[in-house]
């Protein structure tokens, strides 16, 4: 089962300040609904709370330390490899090809060594920021996918939806 990540992230790296995205992307929210949906998403607990409640129509998987930390609606595993695991076993019950890593940027860090396919929305614009993607070496990855497209909500803004494989 294919390990994918999804993220927006912009031209300095910044994906989130204060627990929201820097920027409001109406079209992205859209993207990544279609691109996410049915599949199992894995995320960290502080992108779990900044959601506020599962997304629907996914098996949502947090990652946490807290032994005690049980919200309804969501399989709770403490470790990276627990949550890919749950994912995996939850694909081959369902006959899913792939797993969404979503956030935040702790879990990004951990699972992209492990990832075989990058979902980017690239923002063409610097961002005030506390959460980073990590730098990704784009020697080891092909780009197989690419939409150019331009916002005119305020403030307009460029971006493209990339989909980069891992080069074998």
């Amino acid at each position: 089962m294919r390990i994918a990540m999804i993220a927006a992230v912009a031209e300095n790296g910044a994906i989130g300040i204060n627990n929201k995205l820097p920027w409001y992307l109406p079209g992205d929210l859209r993207y990544f609904k279609a691109v996410t949906m049915g599949k199992p998403v894995i995320m960290g607990r502080k992108t779990f709370d900044s959601l506020r409640k599962p997304l629907p129509g996914r098996t949502n998987i947090v990652i946490t330390r807290d032994l005690n930390y049980q919200p309804e609606g969501v399989k709770v595993v403490h470790s990276l490899e627990d949550g890919l695991e749950l994912a995996q076993n939850i694909g081959l019950i369902n006959g899913l090809d792939e797993m969404m890593v979503i956030g935040g940027e702790q879990i990004y860090r951990l699972a992209l060594e492990k990832a075989d396919r990058l979902y980017l929305t690239k923002v063409y614009q610097s961002f005030d920021g506390d959460a980073w993607f990590p730098e990704v070496d784009l020697s080891q990855w092909s780009e197989v996918q690419r939409e150019d497209h331009f916002s005119e909500d305020e403030p307009p803004m460029q971006f493209s939806y990339l989909v980069l494989d891992r080069t074998p």
